[in-house]
């Protein structure tokens, strides 16, 4: 099918209070328009359309090579904000074009497919998606016709008494045939008191030109959910979570406590995955089969292998093997790798690391820009100084290795199979196979020295 989407995400949303354009607040970590997108596109509307205002290079920015884009200058309605894409809509003359808002995260990609398919079956000029809610304030009424096609679409302070107790309300999503919607842009008009060009006219034009209008009617009314200030991008937020938790237990993830556990809907867990309360998985995540994860853990947009866990820590764009046991208050960086069956202990922080099977680093240790070997022991404080003000440089740390307590390894340095460094050493060349590196001053005890101290300080 031959349909394009032009999405509009030029409000300011006043009411968020917020220096980003509305559509860009997040519902479980993910942009509003984020959510559009993704259906848009899984409904078949790969070439999509854009159309910003208010701070609209962040969403330039943001969705930079992936859309293209039209700007609306002057936020004159949502009528005005589509006629900024009548170039992007002619590429679709003959076929359809989907205008939807970007700050309805909700709207599915089978509802879209649903309504393309009523649109064109019934011959319509315009398809409205619509929603039959308990409290319809707000919203503006569908009227329907004896043959079930729309009669008019009344906003709710131009209700009467009947259409206002009508409580099919409209969701602002349309499929529209590209040619009639070119032809009807050119026709709106802002004859009213505001001054702007209202999207809703052009049913009406259409209507009055003898057109077909159709409804499709989504089966959750949740799906027409949008946010206009923070109250209700947290009731978003809560129905997205329940939504997710919901799913994840159907599918075999257990949770001890779902206070404080918010969880991305694109994120992937096994089953018999125990969740504990506090922990937050964000992105594209994907944990495996019997892991124990949190408390008050976060993971962001990593990969956990199974039996796997993860206590009180966070774990940033990285892999954890299976059988690892991580914290608590263990944090992996950006870019880290960690083999099968590592221990990665309390107050342990790792960036851009590869660590290898079997390797222990059991606390309060840095390893920064290092490739570790498998079976390593790291002691107690050890330090992979990586940076020296200008360059950073890499640690090689063959397997076997054990890294004494208090060890400073200057990269860029190398020890390699099975070498011990001793405790307090600052190793700074390279250090060979099965060898021992000592690299600390010759201690010296000084008699008395305290005393003599003491007696200066007095005189």
């Amino acid at each position: 099918m031959n349909f394009g989407a032009v999405i509009m995400c030029a409000g300011e949303g006043k009411r968020m209070k917020s220096a980003l354009p509305k559509a860009m607040a997040e519902v479980l970590f993910t942009p509003m328009s984020d959510w559009v997108l993704s259906a848009v596109k899984k409904a078949g509307a790969q070439n999509v359309c854009i159309v910003t205002g208010y701070n609209h290079t962040v969403l330039e920015e943001y969705y930079k090579d992936k859309v293209q884009f039209a700007y609306q200058a002057e936020r004159l309605g949502t009528g005005h904000a589509v006629m900024q894409a009548s170039e992007y809509i002619r590429q679709y003359e003959g076929g359809y074009i989907l205008v939807a808002t970007g700050d309805n995260p909700f709207v599915s990609d089978k509802t879209i497919c649903a309504a393309l398919s009523m649109h064109e079956n019934d011959g319509n000029a315009v398809t409205v998606i619509t929603a039959k809610v308990p409290d319809p304030t707000g919203y503006g009424r569908i009227i329907r016709r004896k043959d079930g096609g729309v009669a008019k679409i009344v906003e709710q302070k131009e209700c009467n008494a009947e259409e206002l107790a009508t409580d099919e309300v409209n969701s602002s999503w349309y499929i529209f045939s590209a040619d009639l919607l070119l032809d009807t842009l050119v026709k709106i008009k802002n004859n009213n008191l505001a001054g702007e060009y209202y999207l809703t006219d052009a049913i009406e034009i259409l209507l009055k030109d003898g057109k077909r209008v159709g409804a499709y009617t989504v089966k959750d009314s949740d799906e027409i959910l949008g946010a206009n200030d923070r109250l209700q991008l947290l009731q978003l937020n809560d129905i997205a979570r329940k939504k997710t938790l919901d799913k994840l237990m159907e599918n075999g993830v257990a949770f001890s406590d779902i206070t404080g556990v918010t969880i991305s809907p694109d994120a992937v867990i096994g089953r018999d995955t125990v969740i504990h309360k506090g922990t937050i998985i964000k992105g594209a995540s994907v944990i495996g089969s019997g892991c124990e994860i949190g408390p008050d853990s976060v993971i962001d947009n990593s990969t956990i292998g199974d039996d796997a866990h993860i206590n009180q820590s966070v774990v940033e764009k990285s892999t954890v093997g299976s059988g690892v046991t991580m914290g608590p208050f263990a944090h992996l960086r950006p870019n880290c790798s960690v083999g099968i069956k590592c221990h990665v202990g309390n107050f342990v922080e790792l960036k851009n690391s590869k660590v290898g099977d079997g390797t222990k680093v059991a606390h309060l240790t840095y390893v920064g820009d290092t490739d570790c070997g498998g079976g390593v022991n790291f002691g107690c404080g050890c330090v992979t100084a990586n940076y020296d003000g200008k360059h950073k440089f890499r640690t090689v740390i063959g397997d076997g290795a054990f890294i004494g307590c208090n060890t400073n390894l200057i990269a860029p340095v190398t020890v390699e199979d099975n070498a011990v460094t001793a405790a307090g050493s600052t190793i700074t060349d390279n250090v060979p196979r099965n060898a021992l590196a000592i690299a600390r001053a010759r201690q010296i005890n000084k008699n008395d020295w305290v005393s003599k101290r003491k007696e200066k300080t007095n005189d």
